[in-house]
């Protein structure tokens, strides 16, 4: 049985990032373009970065390169140069934020799919349904919106893909909306090269309005205090209900941080979102043994050994199981834990078993849950 498993998305600031997350555990990681002059603070030169999508590629895994900027004239005579690039490196994917660069990318590589920054602030379902009909495969949520509105969009929005942050640091700002740094260390946010003014030690004082000259500190320690940012976004302790939800891709922030972090978060995120999918799966193992227990004891006297009898079933969203047992006489029963342990009975029409092997397979087949295959007797003796 496969449950669905979201994919665990993974920074790539440099060719080393690259393979340390990729040999930790992350499904995909994300990285820019340098060589184009189009985003700011990245290590990779072109080269580099071929390397890197061979890598990625040969590990069978994804590669996404990021456009997320938003573009000034000058940037605009690039986006030839960069299609052209794109064409020959061929990411799974390109990050983009400004539409008139989604339109021209789109225009000019329709085979390639493209991703809505968070800097686009895709905060809604309405957002998120006009992205899809322009054309894109995959939104990435802003930090801003809520659980509760994420999993709203994803019940709203089935036909595209969405992303979501679940660790890294936390904007003060809507997503990259922010002069902070461009004000005080002409470093651009939008341009990728936040210096991340928000987390500089400040010591604020307030001065009120009848008495002027007296100054009141605003202290979180005696060394000062972080007055604007945030803390660093962890929603590990809440892998569960975000993995029950469906996301379709966890991004990790901090292409600039270091390789100890990529290889630390990377294999933390790892194994804990494979313990979530394990348990969940043993728990569905054993509503189908039980399930094929009591199924067996009713009608154990009608099973085959010549592995004429096949069992399958279907474990719905809501967690209830349905099974359905096809004897060598075509004929069907219907059981559902909860049921009281009662059966529905009817005919049914000739069916192919096929190859089915006697041991439990499935795969997830969409909001339906589950279904898998398998021989009755084979499992219920278990």
């Amino acid at each position: 049985m496969e449950k669905f498993k979201s994919e665990l998305l993974l920074p790539a600031g440099s060719l080393s990032r690259l393979k340390t997350a990729i040999l930790y555990g992350a499904d995909a990681v994300y990285s820019g373009t340098p060589d184009l002059s189009l985003r700011a603070r990245s290590t990779f030169p072109l080269e580099e970065l071929k390397e890197g999508i061979e890598f990625v590629h040969n590990a069978n895994k994804k590669i996404y390169l990021t456009l997320n900027l938003f573009s000034h004239n000058k940037d605009i005579d690039k986006l030839s140069t960069f299609v052209n690039t794109i064409k020959e490196l061929n990411p799974d994917g390109i990050i983009i934020s400004d539409p008139g660069v989604f339109q021209f990318v789109h225009d000019r590589i329709p085979n390639i799919p493209l991703h809505i920054s968070t800097q686009a602030n895709v905060s809604s379902y309405l957002t998120v349904d006009f992205w899809r009909k322009m054309g894109a495969s995959q939104c990435v949520l802003s930090r801003e919106t809520s659980f509760n509105e994420i999993v709203e969009i994803k019940q709203k929005c089935p036909d595209i893909k969405l992303e979501m942050f679940i660790h890294g640091a936390m904007c003060i700002s809507y997503s990259g909306r922010c002069l902070i740094s461009a004000f005080m260390a002409s470093r651009s946010a939008n341009q990728g090269a936040c210096a991340h003014s928000c987390r500089w030690k400040y010591k604020m004082y307030l001065e009120e309005e009848e008495r002027p000259g007296n100054f009141y500190p605003i202290e979180e320690d005696d060394k000062g205090t972080y007055f604007f940012n945030s803390k660093d976004l962890c929603l590990m302790p809440k892998l569960d209900k975000i993995l029950e939800a469906k996301i379709d891709s966890l991004k990790i922030e901090g292409r600039t941080k270091s390789l100890y972090y990529v290889s630390a978060v990377t294999k933390a995120y790892r194994a804990a979102i494979d313990e979530v999918f394990e348990e969940h799966k043993n728990e569905m193992l054993t509503m189908y043994e039980d399930a094929c227990a009591a199924l067996y004891e009713a009608y154990g006297d009608v099973f085959d050994e010549d592995a004429n009898n096949i069992l399958r079933g279907t474990i719905a969203g809501d967690g209830s199981l349905v099974l359905k047992v096809y004897f060598k006489e075509q004929f069907k029963v219907t059981y559902k834990p909860g049921d009281h342990g009662t059966f529905t009975e009817q005919t049914t029409e000739n069916i192919d078993y096929g190859t089915t092997t006697p041991e439990f397979n499935g795969e997830r087949t969409g909001d339906a849950g589950y279904t898998f295959t398998g021989w009755a007797p084979t499992v219920a003796s278990t």
